[in-house]
């Protein structure tokens, strides 16, 4: 079943992120704007029902994730390309990279204005595996997301817009705003800063991840981490290297 891209006045920004990315502050960021509605990794439930059984077991509360939301990808296509919720003009999408499974049509996506968030491999490494200690690169949504972003390029002509978290933390005032500029909106003040406190959108994973945003009420300042990443993950950290390089020639700079 293929799905056509959906034409109507939405801004339909699907964010492509590996974890522990700023991901969440920069949900917490667009779901500020009253102009917005936001959806947290809704292809989660799908991408844990796909892969083998040692991969999902690894990720904290798997079960209930499962249970949240629908696990057929087609279904939440259908969603994401409807209606945005509490009729707003924005849909703000937080995706990971590598819930984007192999067998998910990609066609979809030409209706929706995609970009990419990236973090120094050696910082998001360090960071992960506090949760899930031994990742291949394909859990850190690197590979999926050259691959997403050439796709992206070779179907319609342009290359997406990438921000680095780093970036983002130094200046979110400017880089918030070229990417606003990109996908053709205007930037608002309020995504500089919010409430403390969970969020109705937040998934039901929020317990074993969200602590630290939970806390925050705008983004931090960037902070550079002093920690090395494990002599067992160093063709992981290598490959993840190489590919961030890659993106990273393309990033938003402000």
């Amino acid at each position: 079943m293929e799905h056509k891209p959906k034409i109507d006045n939405a801004v339909r920004v699907a964010m492509w992120s590996g974890p522990r990315n700023i991901s969440t502050a920069l949900m917490r960021s667009w779901g500020n704007r009253p102009d917005s509605a936001v959806s947290d990794e809704p292809l989660y439930a799908h991408y844990l029902s796909s892969v083998d059984s040692l991969v999902r077991e690894s990720h904290p509360g798997w079960e209930d994730v499962i249970a949240s939301q629908p696990t057929d990808w087609r279904e939440v296509v259908a969603q994401l390309a409807g209606p945005v919720p509490g009729g707003k003009r924005i849909w703000y999408q937080k995706q990971m990279s590598h819930h984007l499974t192999g067998d998910m049509s990609r066609d979809w996506l030409l209706g929706m204005h995609n970009c990419f968030l990236i973090r120094d491999p050696r910082e998001m490494i360090t960071s992960f595996i506090k949760v899930i200690p031994d990742p291949r690169p394909e859990d850190l949504g690197l590979p999926q997301q050259i691959e997403l972003f050439e796709w992206l390029r070779s179907h319609n002509g342009q290359t997406p817009a990438v921000i680095d978290s780093r970036d983002v933390l130094e200046n979110p005032r400017g880089v918030l705003s070229q990417l606003c500029d990109h996908v053709g909106i205007v930037f608002d003040e309020a995504m500089l800063s919010w409430e403390a406190g969970p969020r109705p959108e937040d998934g039901v994973w929020a317990s074993h991840w969200y602590s630290s945003v939970e806390q925050s009420t705008g983004f931090g300042a960037y902070k550079s981490k002093n920690e090395e990443v494990p002599t067992r993950l160093t063709d992981v950290y290598a490959l993840c290297q190489s590919l961030y390089d890659v993106l990273a020639v393309h990033k938003i700079t402000a």
